[in-house]
């Protein structure tokens, strides 16, 4: 008999076509209920039911109740990295899913990944800070340095006021659209949180596209440098 992790019961949860939307659609860091995710798989309510139960068995998603409602959102960090990992995967392979319209471009440049940010403007802040000496990689893990915390603290982030969490302060992350790096952990999700904060960015309803407006953008250029023209 075989030992070790059952990696084909994950796979096959997540290789349902319904189950992998309702997952991309998790993907947004934002819980949703039954329905919502029933429209975004494309299934009918009682379908979208047993999938979410499976996904929830298959500790995969998770589960509250407020009020007469249920919500559903990914289980943890761990999950996300995963699919954010299959979604690079995908591209880079080219097996993508084609959508028209703008919102294609919007999503390359700046898209929240479960809590942090990614895309274009992401990968351009994980690029700087390495560049910049704020962060290092250290075997297959990546450190913040002390120059790193000094530039953090300047931003008005405290670290030790950050949430417990299991998930690491760093975490390098796979870009699907970019094919490069970006940063998430603690660390990434605090610094998307600040430019929400500071008003520099938004999240656009119903995506998972983030807005930098005139002022956020220049401020994200002053502190990570300008994007190269197109």
């Amino acid at each position: 008999m075989k030992e070790g992790p059952d990696i084909a019961r994950i796979a096959a949860l997540i290789g349902d076509p319904a189950r992998a939307n309702i997952l991309t659609a998790l993907m947004a860091g934002k819980a949703l209920t039954a329905s919502e995710l029933a429209q975004e798989a494309g299934v009918s309510l009682q379908t979208a039911s047993a999938h979410l139960a499976k996904l929830d068995q298959g500790g995969l998603i998770a589960m509250r109740k407020s009020g007469r409602h249920k919500y559903f959102r990914l289980a943890g960090d761990e999950v996300a990295g995963v699919l954010e990992a299959l979604m690079g995967l995908a591209a880079g392979t080219g097996h993508l899913r084609t959508r028209t319209g703008p919102r294609d471009a919007a999503m390359r440049r700046a898209r929240v990944c479960y809590n942090h940010l990614a895309g274009e403007m992401g990968v351009r802040m994980y690029a700087a800070m390495l560049d910049r000496g704020y962060l290092r990689q250290e075997g297959e893990a990546l450190a913040l340095t002390p120059a790193g915390a000094d530039f953090v603290a300047s931003l008005g982030i405290d670290l030790g006021a950050l949430p417990r969490s299991k998930a690491p302060l760093c975490r390098e992350c796979l870009d699907w659209s970019a094919r490069q790096s970006h940063l998430a952990g603690q660390l990434g999700r605090a610094m998307l949180s600040h430019f929400i904060a500071q008003g520099w960015a938004r999240r656009e309803e119903g995506s998972r596209v983030v807005r930098f407006g005139p002022a956020g953008e220049a401020a994200f250029d002053r502190l990570f440098g300008a994007a190269e023209p197109a």
